[in-house]
């Protein structure tokens, strides 16, 4: 066993179950992978705090799943940490800018520094932007194509969604 119980059980409850309720709801899977892939492009993205308002946004522009979205964007969190700073060494690398501070001298001089440690910070962001941007751009619909075929897949595993009504609260 690779995944303990635990997590296995979360992930069953916390993704697997609302995507069948919103399979079993009417979502086309075409619509519901479009949806997650939005969310996981977006919950990936170098900023901090913007993920959930930019999901509420794109997805209700381009009327998309709400719920999945969501669902998308917060089960990579832990994807979202891993890659934030790396985003931020490529836009450092392609557009020739200062690299991180990374050890304490280097803070030491920014700290003392407030406009510029504003600029620097603001660079690095806008830099590590515009490459989760090209990313983003080239990932998202290969990744609702997967997503796709994995829904259509879990509806031919589980026939009885297709068919069953769905639970009205």
């Amino acid at each position: 066993m690779l995944v303990p119980e635990s997590l296995r059980e979360m992930f069953r409850c916390r993704v697997l179950r609302p995507l069948l309720r919103l399979l079993r709801g009417g979502a086309t899977p075409r619509r519901l992978a479009w949806s997650l892939a939005l969310g996981i492009v977006i919950g990936i993205n170098p900023s901090v705090g913007l993920t959930t308002v930019l999901v509420i946004l794109i997805a209700s522009t381009f009327g998309l799943s709400q719920v999945a979205s969501q669902i998308g964007a917060h089960s990579v969190t832990p994807i979202h940490l891993i890659l934030f700073l790396p985003f931020i060494e490529l836009g450092v690398h392609l557009f020739h800018t200062r690299s991180l501070p990374l050890d304490r001298r280097q803070l030491e001089h920014l700290s003392h520094h407030p406009l510029r440690l504003l600029h620097s910070i603001w660079q690095w962001e806008w830099h590590a932007l515009i490459v989760w941007g090209v990313v983003a751009a080239i990932v998202m619909p290969v990744l609702a194509l997967y997503l796709r075929r994995v829904l259509v897949m879990l509806l031919r595993r589980h026939k009885a969604l297709i068919y069953s009504r769905p639970v009205t609260r």
